[in-house]
């Protein structure tokens, strides 16, 4: 207790634990968006369920890791060798779910395409079942909480700051998954958006497991300013149809 009160009392701590409050937060992003489209496949009165449960077990797989600190440490150590390149367990992870991301992002835009050429009003229109999205949202929960961990772990050697970050962080994005996943499903534009940056992610995953690592701030550059130009259409789109 004493220790927390010291700790409490650095300036140091707070900025600390205000850059690892954002920098959760912007990790998250990418779970957020996954989620929001996998739910939306569901029916409506159970998403918020699905969600809660998604973001639920994101928490869990975080503050589990975090309790096992010496074991993320040896996740970044090199276990195999391939054609004079290492991998660790990270590494290995980060494919998988790299490829898997790819996988899921392609099959959604083939699925949306299919779906907008059979017309708005289609009977083909597949729901998922509660089990299938929720194992989805595990494999993935998995990998980015790793991702997430090892960021934080990096940045700062306190385990109470990185508690605190990661349950602030997941309490935000459960505040805002309902939002996102409605205006999601309002403009259907949005999907096909947020499906592109599903893809680029999972590649950025993989290409970050064979070492080749992408600056984080290079990623959420090119979300933010394809937002921003999908903002104006929205916005052009609306204006005509006010006219």
């Amino acid at each position: 207790m004493d220790n927390l009160i010291a700790l409490a009392n650095e300036p140091a701590t707070w900025m600390a634990l205000f850059t690892l409050i954002v920098m959760e937060i912007v990790l998250g992003i990418d779970n957020l968006i996954f989620i929001s489209i996998l739910t939306n496949k569901l029916p409506e009165e159970r998403r918020a369920k699905a969600r809660s449960i998604g973001l639920g077990l994101a928490l869990i797989f975080r503050l589990a890791l975090l309790g096992t600190v010496a074991v993320i440490v040896q996740l970044v150590e090199p276990i195999i060798t391939i054609f004079d390149q290492s991998f660790s367990w990270r590494d290995i992870i980060l494919i998988t779910g790299g490829l898997f991301l790819v996988w899921k992002a392609t099959k959604e835009i083939h699925h949306n395409v299919e779906q907008n050429e059979a017309g708005p009003k289609s009977d083909n229109i597949v729901v998922a079942s509660f089990t299938t999205i929720i194992g989805q949202i595990l494999v993935l929960d998995l990998v980015f909480s790793i991702d997430s961990i090892i960021t934080a772990v990096g940045m700062t050697d306190h385990i109470p700051i990185m508690v605190i970050a990661v349950i602030t962080a997941v309490l935000v994005m459960l505040l805002a998954a309902g939002p996102l996943s409605r205006f999601i499903e309002a403009n259907p534009t949005i999907v096909m958006l947020a499906l592109g940056f599903l893809l680029m992610i999972g590649m950025t995953l993989i290409a970050d497991g064979f070492g080749v690592h992408v600056p984080k701030g290079y990623i959420y550059a090119a979300m933010t300013f394809s937002a921003f130009i999908e903002g104006l259409n929205m916005l052009t789109r609306k204006r005509k149809k006010t006219k």
